[in-house]
């Protein structure tokens, strides 16, 4: 009977803490899509602009690192991955490809 009462707690503890997390979650999220926004519109003057080349560098830099971040608080810890689902883990990959592939045609 104590089982059950645990896993109801627990189940109520879940939406609270969905709400808790999804605050800084989709803080970081955003920021690495306006990070990938920067990237996407910097256009290099030429093969000479050596200043817009290491922005995009930076920039893209700045989103896998954004989007390591909201991995690792997605999945390190177990309550957080129960209660958040899979999906949360969506954006930062998808973030982080589009700014792999960012990078790799920057350079």
């Amino acid at each position: 009977m104590s089982d059950r009462m645990e896993i109801r707690h627990a189940t109520e503890d879940d939406g609270c803490l969905r709400w808790v997390m999804a605050v800084p979650l989709g803080i970081l999220h955003l920021l690495a899509a306006g990070l990938c926004y920067s990237a996407w519109t910097i256009r290099p003057s030429g093969a000479w602009d050596k200043d817009a080349y290491g922005a995009i560098t930076l920039l893209c830099f700045l989103i896998i690192a954004v989007s390591v971040i909201a991995l690792v608080i997605t999945v390190a810890p177990p309550t957080v991955r129960r209660a958040m689902g899979p999906w949360w883990l969506a954006p930062s990959l998808i973030i982080s490809v589009l700014a792999t592939v960012r990078w790799i045609m920057g350079a």
